[in-house]
């Protein structure tokens, strides 16, 4: 399984699945992230969190902790 938080700058990935319970679920879907979704990483921060996407043509930042919940293809 290959998770958001894998991929390295410059990268283009699919959301396959999103994996996580209730409320933190709800907000990464409500961030624009659901299945489907194409999605470009722009930008990682020095130590490595945040991370900087491009989705649905707006920029997005997400933690490692929520990258790991989001399976990508």
């Amino acid at each position: 399984m290959k998770t958001l938080r894998d991929l390295k700058v410059g990268d283009t990935a699919t959301v396959v699945k999103l994996h996580g319970e209730g409320a933190l679920k709800r907000r990464i879907m409500d961030m624009g992230l659901t299945k489907g979704t194409e999605l470009y990483v722009r930008k990682v921060a020095p130590l490595g969190d945040p991370m900087e996407l491009t989705v649905r043509g707006y920029e997005l930042s997400v933690r490692k902790g929520d990258a790991e919940l989001i399976e990508v293809q």
